[in-house]
């Protein structure tokens, strides 16, 4: 109603240009739509004041000048007459996903609201929100369905500061935001937007603020604070609820955060948080004020949330100084407090490196005469066509009975088809009949996986390890240059590789070992998994195994699993999960015969059913922390994701 230049960018067409983009890539048509209605006063009064609901109450009758006057009371905020009633429909919404999700009708979803809400304290509006909508949601489902450990993920390029105040005292919520920081000069400018706020009282320990204290974050800056802060405690709170404060204004081209992360970088979170609480996702929409790259995010979210392979991430794969900085503070600040640091050596004083290096990492940035033509070319460089198929597999003995629905059965090439196929590859290790068998059902389905008729594949064998060999020289002839291989088990067979082909070796061995090979040299040896339980495996995957594989980027994944594997079905099934975020989740796995019962797990895995949970974390020990810190160290400046977590020498 009145002018103010702080409140053009908050604009109606956020929803509506965002759902037209959702039309536009045929989104809409795919969702269960839950209707909105108002929260009800009792629901806004979990978490906000009677004096805050009233005043809220009372604009509806208000004139101009009346609304103006009130709203000065307020940092950032601008009453309108039907304010209160759009706040209550933001709430409402929020809390039917939350029924909607909780109650197993859907399995994940987004709340598309104005206004947002994760600035708004208990008596007061903030930053365009009136209530919080995320906060109340958590005290919602704490209440109707006794849920004792939530997790909040604000990715809003601003502090989420009222989300914060309402639950730093309280361990059942645990909140991790990233910001735009620069050291206390962007709004909202608050000491206790820094990363040692940890919490207050029996909340300590359960508020993560990770500040950026530069513009231009990328994609790896993004990933990398995933990797190394946010998805080690996530996993170790394992939550039963995930509700995520999804602003958009982190992403290129918006003119609050002036980040430069691409809208595929949303996928990959989204991903990921998908792995958390049983699949229990609730993504609720805050910031984000450029519309073009505001549309294109919400619509890389909902085809994650849907369950679309999700885009190979652009960008080089190496996080700044600046973020390696604000994530180390991170893990300092939170040692005391969290099973996974609790061995981890001492971190170093950032200010004082960077005193010491004084290296400023530059972004080299493309001239392209506007954000919206530069994002078009974008995303018709990284989308793709769905494959028709989501997993495939061959008919085996009493296969129909454990293979989860959506596997289809593919039929079998004959042995004479294979023998031609095999004689340009190992025909002198392929000698028995029956391993010759396994490879007409290995062919059959690879082959539908690189010629993008399935997203993934899965195959018995009583010789995963030569399947997997094969399956590597295969996939060279269809022109995949970089493929991951991660053999589980004891499997040591290493093919040659040819020029200009890399493969990237991750062997998680019976004798309790992690080998990673790249060009068939052996890089190292490292002892990392525990037991059956894969109480390690948590420190192996998120803190070594991803980082390496996203800054190698692969183009197909080959997933083999032998006997006298150490690392249990669980953790299995939650690595083949995590790594369908990678080479457009185009993923082979091959079972040996021995471990037949792996495959109704391996198989829900890749068709995105929800990985279980782990149960009560158990950390490493010192020793395995201290190998692992190691191999950091060795191998960061190879693979750039490693970054984070090092140490000062690395960096002059």
């Amino acid at each position: 109603l009145f002018f103010s230049p702080i409140c053009d960018i908050e604009v109606p067409e956020r929803l509506s240009s965002s759902y037209e983009q959702l039309r536009n890539y045929h989104l809409v048509e795919r969702c269960v739509h839950v209707p909105a209605r108002e929260g009800s006063e009792e629901e806004i009064l979990l978490v906000h004041s009677l004096e805050h609901l009233e005043v809220a109450k009372s604009t509806q009758t208000m004139n101009e000048e009346e609304l103006k006057r009130v709203s000065e009371n307020y940092d950032a905020f601008f009453f309108h007459p039907n304010t209160y009633r759009c706040a209550r429909l933001a709430v409402g919404a929020t809390l039917q996903l939350v029924d909607a999700v909780m109650s197993g009708r859907v399995r994940n979803g987004m709340a598309l609201v104005r206004p947002p809400g994760h600035h708004s304290q208990r008596n007061a509006a903030n930053g365009f929100c009136l209530f919080n909508n995320v906060a109340i949601a958590a005290e919602y489902a704490k209440l109707k369905y006794g849920l004792q450990r939530i997790l909040i993920v604000d990715w809003d390029v601003h502090h989420g500061q009222g989300t914060q105040y309402i639950f730093e005292e309280d361990p059942s919520v645990l909140y991790f935001s990233w910001h735009r920081y620069e050291h206390q000069e962007f709004w909202p400018s608050l000491k206790e937007s820094d990363y040692d706020a940890v919490g207050l009282g029996k909340g300590k320990g359960f508020n993560i603020n990770l500040p950026w204290n530069k513009v231009e974050m990328r994609n790896s800056d993004y990933l990398a604070a995933f990797f190394h802060v946010l998805l080690p405690m996530a996993f170790e709170f394992d939550p039963e609820l995930v509700l995520v404060s999804s602003g958009y204004d982190s992403g290129i081209g918006d003119p609050e955060g002036q980040m430069n992360a691409t809208p595929e970088v949303f996928a990959h979170l989204t991903h990921f948080l998908m792995q958390l609480a049983n699949g229990k996702l609730c993504v609720i929409l805050e910031g984000g004020y450029h519309l073009k790259s505001l549309g294109e995010s919400v619509c890389m979210t909902v085809k994650t949330l849907l369950g679309d392979p999700v885009p190979q991430i652009t960008g080089e794969m190496a996080p700044c100084l600046s973020a390696v900085e604000s994530i180390q503070n991170v893990r300092a600040a939170h040692k005391p407090y969290w099973k996974w640091l609790a061995y981890e050596g001492r971190f170093f004083s950032f200010k004082q490196m960077l005193l010491i290096n004084g290296f400023i990492q530059k972004l080299k940035i493309i001239k392209i005469n506007t954000m919206e033509r530069f994002l078009e070319l974008h995303m018709k460089n990284i989308l793709f066509p769905v494959p028709p198929i989501k997993t495939a597999t061959t008919s085996s003995e009493g296969s129909e009975h454990f293979l989860p629905e959506h596997v289809q059965l593919v039929k079998e090439i004959d042995k004479t088809e294979v023998k031609a196929l095999v004689s340009g590859f190992y025909a002198n290790l392929v000698k028995e009949e029956k391993a010759l068998l396994s490879l007409g059902s290995m062919f059959v389905i690879l082959d539908k996986i690189l010629k993008k008729e399935v997203c993934n594949g899965i195959a018995a064998s009583p010789t995963a390890a030569l399947s997997a060999a094969v399956a590597l020289r295969h996939s060279v002839r269809f022109g995949f240059q970089r493929v991951l291989c991660v053999f589980v088990g004891d499997m040591q067979m290493i093919p040659d590789t040819e020029d200009g082909v890399t493969f990237l070796f991750c062997f998680i061995s019976g004798n309790l070992g992690l080998y990673i090979y790249i060009w068939g040299f052996v890089l190292t040896n490292l002892l990392l998994l525990k037991d059956a339980e894969g109480n390690d495996f948590f420190s192996a995957a998120l803190g070594f195994i991803l980082p390496v594989a996203y800054s190698y980027q692969p183009n197909l994944t080959v997933i083999a699993v032998g006997p006298n594997r150490s690392l249990g079905i669980n953790g299995i099934s939650l690595l083949v999960a995590l790594l369908q975020g990678l080479a457009e989740s185009r993923i082979f796995a091959v079972i040996e015969d021995t471990e037949k019962s792996l495959m109704q797990s391996v198989s829900k895995a890749l068709v995105g059913a929800s990985t279980p949970p782990f149960g009560i974390y158990v950390p490493p020990t010192q020793e395995k922390v201290n190998k692992l810190k190691a191999l950091r160290d060795q191998f960061q400046q190879e693979w750039k994701m490693l970054q984070c977590s090092g140490k000062l020498s690395d960096f002059i």
